[in-house]
């Protein structure tokens, strides 16, 4: 109940500046004067020219070209201070990869070079005995 008594009321509301912008608009036409418009609404000429002045802004500032899309957000300076900490590890852990697989394309390719499977210490002494180079 207490919401629909909002409604009424904004419904109010909505139609009370309909009518002031439609009253705004005849004595910037030239329709009525502006003392004329005051007495209309009910108000010194006083508040009549500052509510002109206030609804003359607002139309210019709802006819700007805006860029479409959302608003930008205002960000956190923490939040951008701790994305801009998640990008340089993403750069770093990017960069760790690339170096071990570097490495394992150098192992594999020594591995390649020496004919297969490297020799291990322990086989490359019996090559040795076997040789006579002790």
């Amino acid at each position: 109940m207490e919401q629909n008594g909002k409604q009424r009321t904004k419904g109010k509301e909505q139609e009370l500046a309909r009518e002031r912008a439609l009253v705004i608009l005849r004595v910037r036409s030239g329709a009525m004067t502006a003392k004329q418009g005051a007495q209309a609404l009910g108000v010194s000429r006083k508040t009549y020219y500052q509510w002109e002045e206030r609804a003359l802004k607002a139309m210019a500032l709802a006819l700007e070209n805006h860029v479409a899309g959302r608003p930008c957000v205002s960000t956190d300076e923490e939040k951008e201070t701790l994305r801009q900490r998640i990008r340089e590890l993403e750069k770093k852990l990017d960069l760790a990869e690339k170096t071990l697989e570097v490495k394992e394309l150098l192992a594999a390719y020594e591995e390649f070079r020496h004919g297969g499977a490297k020799k291990t210490e322990g086989s490359a002494r019996s090559d040795r005995k076997d040789h006579g180079d002790h």
